[in-house]
């Protein structure tokens, strides 16, 4: 028999948070951010993106941290490598950049890749958050087949993550 690969989990009151100043995003609306994407595709072919899901539980049930744009967009922590560049050194400078921390029916005709890493959080880290960008933890009941409020690269985490074996550590 197969064993589940097992992801330790530490209680969200573990971690610390503060602010730094604002990330401004490079873009005023989301037909900019499509001509923009557009233009550098002519340029540079097919984007790579990472992205992490960073695990915490609260009430002894699993939490993912994402970062909240206004009041209703919401992201994991991540973005686009530059050309050339390794996954796993991209996603580490993402994070730091980020946090400090080692619509459905639009079809764009450029390509991007997105990858998604699970990151191993210690029990206990600091995490700079944006002033303009709130943190949230949200539970994976509250993601799954939420495409709605979450999109749908968020909204299939629970079902991503189903392979795995929690450990709720209480410290």
């Amino acid at each position: 028999m197969v064993s589940s690969p097992v992801v330790n989990t530490y209680p969200l009151s573990s971690y610390t948070f503060g602010t730094k100043e604002p990330k401004m995003e490079k873009d005023t609306s989301v037909a900019d951010r499509l001509a923009r994407m557009k233009v550098n595709y002519m340029k540079e072919g097919m984007r790579t993106s990472v992205e992490a899901i960073l695990l915490v539980q609260e009430h002894n049930h699993p939490h993912i941290l994402l970062l909240q744009i206004g009041n209703t967009f919401c992201k994991l922590p991540g973005g686009r490598l530059k050309p050339g560049e390794n996954e796993i050194e991209g996603l580490k400078r993402k994070l730091t950049s980020k946090l400090g921390a080692n619509s459905p029916a639009l079809v764009p005709d450029w390509q991007e890749c997105k990858k998604l890493f699970l990151v191993h959080l210690s029990e206990k880290e600091y995490f700079a958050v944006p002033k303009n960008l709130k943190l949230l933890a949200v539970p994976l009941f509250e993601l799954y087949d939420n495409v709605q409020r979450y999109g749908p690269v968020i909204s299939t985490i629970p079902q991503q993550l189903s392979r795995f074996q929690f450990n709720m550590i209480s410290i």
